[in-house]
């Protein structure tokens, strides 16, 4: 599972901004998760749930923004929400040529005191 490791850099990553920024507290952190983007979004979270502890993120309310996907058929012009990489065009039941969102995983934003 890679989520341990994706979540064990979002620790460090909130640790080094707190450290840059002489913060000694981060209230809330926002991470967005793409359906799309290979993160089992619940996986992750637990993941983090358990890692926290003892650090900067420890007391921290921890926000998952789920973002589906979003393609664009080429065949019909139509653009619709995907949650997997498989996903057809719901009118015409072509493949999405262009594939345009859900495939995000990021710190979005840190809350500090």
């Amino acid at each position: 599972m890679h989520e341990f490791s994706l979540a064990e850099e979002v620790i460090n990553l909130a640790q080094r901004e707190a450290e840059k920024n002489n913060v000694n507290t981060i209230s809330e952190i926002q991470i967005e998760v793409g359906d799309l983007s290979g993160v089992e979004a619940e996986a992750f979270e637990s993941a983090l749930g358990l890692l926290v502890k003892d650090t900067i993120l420890n007391n921290s309310k921890i926000n998952i923004i789920r973002t589906p996907g979003k393609g664009h058929c080429n065949a019909c012009n139509l653009e619709f929400e995907m949650h997997h990489m498989q996903a057809s065009c719901p009118h015409c039941r072509a493949f999405p040529s262009i594939i345009n969102g859900g495939q995000e995983f990021r710190v979005l934003s840190l809350l500090v005191e």
